[in-house]
């Protein structure tokens, strides 16, 4: 108030005021749970209550953030998980991130998302950094859960490719011979239903251990002749 105001207004506005701030405060104090409640009714003004509660949530909020910010980027993905569920892992501490205020933009999350994929992923990494065409981050979890897949179906057993390398055949049909044009001949149809029932073996896996019962001896002999 003005230093002129005169003692009788002053003394009306004084009290509206402390009238104003007793409900103020009150106010504040009544969304405090109880233990903080006791420790802060203690303040004498609105305005004092204000302040301690700022300086220590706001201090508390900031060490948040700083954690926060602290675990993403210290996140390293590993090449013994799966891929796509680190950067779920991930996606949940940028969520954080932005609750918290923080702003990342997409482009960001998405370069710091490459940057961040394990060392047998160098290639695809580099193959990524390099396209000219910006991402989305949806665009960047598709394309890494196609190349995870891809490399989970390389790393399958190939039963079929391995029965078929190491027993490999030759089906040809065995040069002529015309001492043993008859025998020749026999083996000639001999291989041919051979790699018939090769084939057929080849392409249903169920029935692969049966090749060490019936194909191999036949094989056997029929090598033998030639």
């Amino acid at each position: 108030m003005a230093e002129n105001t005169p003692d009788d207004e002053r003394l009306v506005v004084t009290e509206a005021w402390k009238h104003s701030d007793f409900l103020c405060k009150n106010y504040i104090l009544s969304y405090l749970e109880d233990g903080l409640y006791n420790v802060y009714s203690v303040m004498e003004t609105s305005k004092a209550l204000w302040n301690a509660l700022e300086k220590k949530y706001k201090t508390e909020d900031a060490g948040l953030k700083k954690f926060v910010a602290a675990r993403f980027l210290d996140f390293k993905m590993i090449d013994t998980r799966s891929v796509i569920t680190q950067v779920q892992e991930l996606q949940v501490i940028v969520h954080d991130l932005l609750a918290e205020g923080m702003v990342i933009n997409e482009a960001f999350q998405v370069a710091a998302f490459i940057e961040k994929l394990p060392l047998l992923w160098k290639d695809f990494k580099n193959y990524l950094k390099h396209k000219q065409k910006e991402m989305t981050l949806e665009d960047l979890i598709i394309r890494l859960r196609i190349e995870e897949d891809n490399k989970n179906a390389e790393k399958k057993p190939r039963g079929n490719s391995t029965i078929m390398g190491a027993n490999a055949v030759d089906c040809r049909a065995p040069k002529n011979d015309k001492k043993k044009k008859n025998q020749a001949n026999m083996v000639e149809d001999e291989m041919e239903d051979l790699c018939a029932m090769l084939s057929e073996y080849n392409l249903d896996p169920t029935r692969q251990s049966s090749w060490e019962i019936h194909l191999r001896p036949k094989l056997k002999e029929l090598t033998r002749l030639r």
